[in-house]
């Protein structure tokens, strides 16, 4: 009888998934952009191959277009195509364009709380309360940039120590690049040896690894069902909570030591702010909201530049006719008795052209950030209604053969003119363009270039076995793109 009861209710469940199908989905599906026919339930995932969403999505536009709909599941996504579609969508209607897209994981553990996952006044608020503070303490300034070489010192003098044993840099970059953004949260920085600190650039890595896999795209697919199965995507949400108790620990340490009206790094300026509106109902700045605001300053100013500077390490060892010629740009310009600065990067062309090229190449994330539309929105002949999950593939814009010339291969030369002069290209979208711009644009692209030009005055890259074994294909491939483990050695030059 039992058994009888569960397969009449599962039919129940099939007809009633049929009939949302043929009917509320069938409306659905006529308003938006063509793209492959989904199945119920599954959508187009048969035709998106795990752990390769960029690659299934760039041969889906292919046939459908620059603008095309799939299924994630029982959820459509428009898919934005190519650098003339980026650009008309992400800058030239940017407002419509600005909403943040929700995806589950972030979703439980935020609520749509903080800059990165937030919409509507309180994103707005918080990321222009966000600007001007971080902005005070240094980002876009001198300053930042003499943190940035005051880590990358203390970096080389931990690189020293192995020279010439094989080593795993991910533990020390994660350190070097999180204390920068560490002195503008927190106040301080980290001794590349505390036990606590490195716990916590473990769980980042975790976290971005396992929402980089095929379980963390699953799980914004099916949250619901994946929350009853076992897997790594469990690690995320206690990954998460272990990260929201150390931060919360930093706040109530900022309480207890701070002078009100004299911040000293970006938690003392949002419990101001917390001050100043403690009265206000509507108030946006309350413990929980700085709680995700400093989770995202935190992660965001670290894992994605640090996957960035080890990828850029790995494809240096791949390639050291390129590392060399880079060295010697930076003998002839720089000299090897100061350190390379900011001001340098004109007058390295080669030098800037390789970063620039190690970015392109990557892909650090490939799909972007979803976005979501905050009006009913015209595109190209497609109605797009207030809320449409929009995936914006950034990749599609690096590999978009009609702005570069060499757009599959790593190929420096992408951004250098006929002239061998540093070339700059609109094309060229690490972080996403338009009013969603990460906020550590800036201090990623000084990071990226004070960092490994640092490294590569001082050091030879050498590979841990044979130069033909190094294999370039992402670790994983979904949020981000996650090199493989690697080994190097150091040696001085």
């Amino acid at each position: 009888m039992l058994t009888t009861g569960v397969a009449l209710l599962l039919l129940l469940v099939l007809l009633l998934v049929l009939a949302w199908w043929g009917g509320q989905g069938a409306q659905m599906r006529r308003g938006l952009p063509p793209g492959p026919t989904p199945l119920p339930l599954l959508g187009n995932l048969l035709q998106l191959q795990a752990g390769g969403l960029d690659h299934a999505l760039m041969e889906l536009s292919g046939r459908w277009g620059p603008v095309f709909t799939v299924w994630l599941g029982p959820r459509p996504a428009v898919v934005l195509s190519g650098y003339a579609v980026l650009r008309d969508t992400l800058v030239l209607q940017a407002e419509a364009f600005s909403g943040r897209g929700s995806m589950a994981v972030f979703q439980r553990f935020t609520c749509g709380n903080g800059i990165v996952f937030s919409n509507g006044p309180r994103w707005r608020t918080l990321r222009n309360f966000a600007l001007g503070a971080l902005k005070e303490f240094g980002l876009g300034t001198r300053s930042i940039e003499e943190h940035i070489l005051e880590e990358a010192a203390c970096l080389l003098e931990e690189f020293q120590g192995t020279t010439g044993s094989p080593l795993d840099p991910r533990r020390l970059l994660d350190n070097a690049v999180s204390n920068v953004i560490c002195s503008v949260v927190f106040g301080k920085r980290y001794t590349y040896g505390d036990p606590e600190f490195l716990r916590l650039l473990d769980l980042f890595n975790d976290n971005f690894c396992i929402m980089s896999s095929r379980w963390g795209e699953m799980y914004n697919i099916f949250p619901s069902l994946l929350d009853w199965l076992p897997g790594p995507h469990h690690r995320i949400f206690r990954n998460f909570e272990e990260l929201r108790v150390f931060i919360s620990e930093q706040i109530r340490q900022h309480r207890q030591t701070r002078q009100s009206g004299v911040p000293r790094d970006f938690i003392d300026c949002f419990l101001d702010q917390m001050d100043k509106e403690q009265q206000d109902p509507e108030s946006h700045f309350q413990e929980e909201t700085l709680v995700m605001t400093t989770h995202n300053l935190f992660f965001g100013g670290t894992e994605t530049t640090s996957t960035t500077l080890r990828y850029g390490l790995l494809i240096l060892l791949k390639y050291p006719e390129v590392a060399a010629k880079v060295q010697a740009e930076l003998d002839a310009v720089v000299g090897r008795a100061r350190t390379p600065g900011l001001e340098d990067r004109a007058r390295l062309p080669y030098t800037n052209a390789v970063l620039h090229e190690i970015q392109r190449f990557i892909s650090v994330l490939p799909l972007g950030l979803p976005r979501a539309t905050t009006r009913d929105t015209h595109f190209r002949g497609h109605f797009l209604p207030k809320g449409t999950f929009v995936i914006p593939l950034l990749v599609s814009a690096h590999r978009d053969p009609t702005q570069f010339k060499d757009p599959d291969c790593f190929n420096p030369t992408n951004f250098l003119d006929d002239k061998g002069e540093f070339q700059s290209k609109e094309a060229f979208m690490p972080f996403a363009p338009g009013k969603r711009m990460c906020l550590g644009a800036g201090l990623a692209r000084s990071e990226i270039f004070l960092f490994l030009t640092a490294i590569l005055q001082k050091f030879c890259l050498l590979p841990v076995g044979n130069l033909s074994d190094i294999d370039l294909t992402p670790k994983y491939t979904g949020l981000g793109n996650v090199p493989p483990n690697f080994q190097l050695r150091l040696t001085a030059r």
